[in-house]
Order: C-alpha cells, then structure tokens, then sequence
C-alpha cells in the first residue's frame, strides 16, 4: 500500500461516526467485566431487535480490543445481518457496523474491502444528507452509557441531541432517564432530580419497560413518595418476575426500605439467572452489610452473635465475588477491606486498601471514594482518630461538594466539636474547623477559626501550617 493511499483512507475513516472514533480508551474499561455484561446484556435483548444489533457491535468491538480480530468480524458481520434481515429499510441503522467494518478491515490489511465499506457509507451520505442522524447519535450514547461511568457526561449529551430530532423515541428517552439516575448516582446530589422527570417521559414512550419503572421506583423512595414507588416496583415484579434487572433493582428497592431478608431472597433469585453478575453480588453484600448493623441493633453482640458471624461471612463472601468477576470494581473493593477490618483482620484490609489506592490511581476514578473509606477504617478500626483526619481532610480537599467530600467535612466537624466540647482550649480542633471553612470558601468562618487555634495552640510546627493557612485567606 502507498502511503499516499494510507492518507487517503486514513483521512476517510477518522470522519467516520463508529466505535473506533468515538475515543473509547481502553485504559477506561474492564474489558472482562464489560463482555460479560454485553453477553448477559444479549440474553435479555431476545425479541428486541435493535438491542441485540447495539450489542452485537460493542461486542465487536470489544473483541478488538482484546486482539481478536476474526470473534471481531463475526460480530459486526452479525450485526449487519440481523439489520437487513428484518426488512429494515433505512440505511441510517447500517452507518456504525458499517464503518466499523471499514476500520476492522483497514487494521486487518484488507484495503479493498475496506474501500468498499466506505463507499457504501458515500452512497448513504447521498440519500441521506442532512447530518448528525437520530439513529447514530443514539447508538453513540448507548455506547457510552455502557462502556464506562467515565462517558455518562457523553451519553447524556448524544441522547439529548437525538431527542432533539426525535423527541418520542422510546430508546433515546430511555436512554437519557437511564444515564441520568447513575449521574445523580455518582453525585449523590439528590435533593432535585431531572431524572424523575425524564423516567416518566421514558414509561410513557416505553409502557412495557419494567426496568424503568423499578427505577423510577427507586427514586420516588429517596424523595419520600412511597405509595407511588410501592405500587412502581410492585407491578414491575409481578410483570417481569425473572427479569435479572428487575429483580437486582426490586432488592435494592426493599434494602432501601429496610426490608433486608426480603431483599436478599430476590438478589438470590437473580443470581440464579446471572451468575457472573458482580453487580448483584456487590448488592447482596450490601444487604448482608445492613443485616450486620441491624442484628447489632437489636440485641447485645453475645445474644446475636452466630448471626452477625453468619452474616458477616455472607457479607465478605459476595464482595469478594464482586472483586474477582470484577478486578476493578473500586467500590465493591472498598466495602470489602473495610469489612476485613471489621472482622479485625487488619493486614488484609490495609493491603487491600492499598492495592484499591493504585487502581483508582491507574483509572483516575473514584480516588475520593477510596480516600473517604480509609478514613473511616483508620477511625472505626484502626481507633486512630489522628490518621482519620488526615485522611477525611485529604479526602475533603479533592472535591468539598461532592458526596465524599460533605461526609467528610461531617465526620470531621463531629470529631472537632466533641473535642472542643471536651476541651475549649483545644486548638487543633479549632484548626479543624477552620480548614472545613476554608475548602468550603467560607473566609471569614474560617478565619476566626484559625485565629481561636493560634490562640491555643503550643505546638511550633502546627502554629506554623496554621499560620500559613491564615494568611492564605486574606
């Protein structure tokens, strides 16, 4: 091949609406956990057409990732014939496989068939000219949406601007209520939700979407309107009873309401289906979590003792399951090494701790979150209040707004003020409060605070950070 020739198709195929141009990094996934999720995903889009053509092209590309270039062609080829096969008429639901195709067959050497793919997406380009497509753009945010939690800023933005040229279409509208819930998921910023609104929008373009309702479900419970989410989740569970997102969700739903056996029974019974899902073992192992807490609160630690022993086995069981399905789930790895150091093996969580610390590092996700879980097992197993809060303040600087953050400005300031209520003249505690202030831009707050510290205060090298803070602020 000339590369006068290379230029040319290099310059045809980055125009290309495709998987290999949608800036997908293989350093943002887990391709292990990411095809067993498309291959559950396959099982459950039986009798949805255009569900199984998505999945078919992400696990194409997906197996090119892994170097598997011939598993590759058979997919995207599958893709394509699933299309045609159901008289589908527009061209437009071919662009993606078809410049898939082309990219696949360039990288694979096969120049000629690779000039034949993009010729026919010329002739596509001609009979249709007026660009972005509906079609493409919603394909674009269904990739997103599953590939990581990294592209949920990216899926919302391409199921809007297909909304825009489609506003009834029941896969985009269920699409942008999906990506919505896990953006307000990630946030923990609930106290208004977009999400609600579109999930309605979502049920009426998709009367027959249990999933949907469960979640609407879910997010009806958290503001307080529990007759509707009842009744939600109720008919959804009696509709689709062996659905494995329906169950998985529906256990959640009764863990949130406290209904924890109820719970666990139905996580057990989507397991049951989906037995590599380390989703539903991350959620079994929250609901056993709870049963802990809850067995702690209803009798004294000897009367309950085999039952809490039970059940913090069945905890650290499922979480570990979640981690090997999984070797990058950060938050399921986080509920385990804490649950180690509940159960007083201490060498173990701080190892897992640490190997969590350089995953979240190697990704740049949920770094915060790790930070706010090693401050609580300093403090709730370590006993070590003072590496706690270095950790909650570390924690507090990434992000101050964000859910880690305010929980740990909480933490911190429940520890300030019951030394401080034990002691008035303790200065640190005082310089607590005052970086609190400070990270959340409350200047003067934080400049009485650090004054009162300075006051107190007779250790010279934390006279001098606090000095330095002072002066910072003004």
């Amino acid at each position: 091949m000339s590369s006068t020739q290379d230029t040319s198709l290099k310059t045809s195929l980055v125009q290309l609406e495709c998987h290999f141009t949608w800036a997908l990094n293989k350093n943002d996934l887990d391709l292990t956990d990411l095809l067993n999720r498309l291959e559950e995903q396959l099982n459950l889009d039986l009798g949805r057409e255009a569900g199984i053509v998505r999945t078919l092209s992400c696990m194409g590309f997906v197996k090119f990732l892994l170097s598997s270039n011939t598993e590759a062609l058979s997919y995207f080829e599958r893709s394509i014939e699933l299309t045609k096969s159901h008289g589908n008429e527009c061209d437009k639901l071919l662009v993606v496989a078809y410049g898939d195709l082309a990219w696949l067959h360039y990288h694979m050497g096969n120049l000629a068939e690779c000039e034949s793919y993009l010729n026919k997406l010329s002739e596509i380009k001609v009979k249709y000219p007026s660009v972005p497509y509906a079609e493409v753009l919603g394909e674009k945010g269904w990739t997103f949406l599953k590939f990581s939690r990294k592209y949920y800023e990216r899926a919302k933005d391409c199921f809007k601007k297909a909304l825009e040229l489609e506003p009834d279409e029941g896969e985009w509208n269920a699409g942008l209520a999906i990506t919505l819930c896990r953006i307000e998921d990630i946030l923990q910023d609930k106290s208004t939700s977009n999400a609600v609104d579109q999930l309605r929008r979502a049920i009426v373009t998709n009367p027959d979407d249990d999933v949907l309702k469960v979640l609407l479900g879910l997010k009806l419970a958290f503001h307080k309107k529990y007759s509707e989410a009842e009744s939600l989740v109720e008919q959804a569970l009696e509709r689709s009873p062996e659905h494995p997102h329906v169950i998985r969700y529906v256990g959640k739903f009764f863990r949130s309401q406290g209904s924890v056996d109820r719970s666990i029974a139905l996580l057990k019974r989507a397991l049951e289906k989906v037995s590599n899902s380390s989703f539903i073992h991350h959620q079994l192992g929250l609901c056993y979590k709870k049963k802990i807490l809850n067995l702690k609160q209803a009798g004294s630690h000897h009367t309950k003792g085999a039952e809490i022993n039970r059940a913090q086995t069945q905890c650290i069981y499922h979480l570990e399951m979640a981690t090997e399905m999984k070797p990058s789930f950060i938050i399921a790895m986080c509920e385990l090494a804490l649950q180690y150091g509940g159960n007083r093996d201490l060498s173990r969580a701080e190892e897992m701790f640490q190997n969590t610390f350089q995953v979240a590092k190697e990704k740049n996700d949920n770094y915060q979150f790790v930070q706010m879980y090693y401050a609580d097992f300093q403090l709730y197993c370590m006993r070590c209040e003072s590496a706690a809060i270095k950790q909650y303040i570390e924690c507090l600087k990434i992000n101050p707004k964000r859910y880690e953050g305010t929980k740990s400005a909480e933490r911190l300031e429940r520890i300030a003020k019951r030394r401080i209520k034990n002691n008035p003249m303790d200065g640190e505690a005082y310089g607590i409060l005052g970086i609190i202030h400070k990270e959340k831009g409350e200047k003067q707050q934080a400049i009485e605070c650090f004054e009162k510290a300075l006051s107190f205060v007779d250790n010279e090298n934390y006279l001098s950070d606090l000095c330095e803070l002072k002066l910072s602020l003004q």
